[in-house]
């Protein structure tokens, strides 16, 4: 598996969860999200199988407590 076909970039990212690219990157910095960076540019990147588990508990419901 290439590193193109695992990870993808912040833009790319953010248009998976279909959120703004700052609030991936803030999500990446509170440690919510797990952020790697590309060894030459310094870019962030995000492994694509996190981004799926991340949606996957956005799209989940919400459990109320009992009162």
């Amino acid at each position: 598996m290439s590193v193109r076909d695992e990870f993808v970039l912040v833009k790319e990212g953010a248009e998976l969860l279909g959120l703004c690219p700052n609030t991936i990157r803030s999500l990446g910095a509170s440690g919510k999200l797990t952020e790697y960076r590309h060894p030459i540019s310094d870019y962030r990147m995000f492994k694509k199988d996190d981004i799926e588990g991340l949606l996957k508990r956005l799209t989940e419901p919400v459990r109320q407590a009992a009162n």
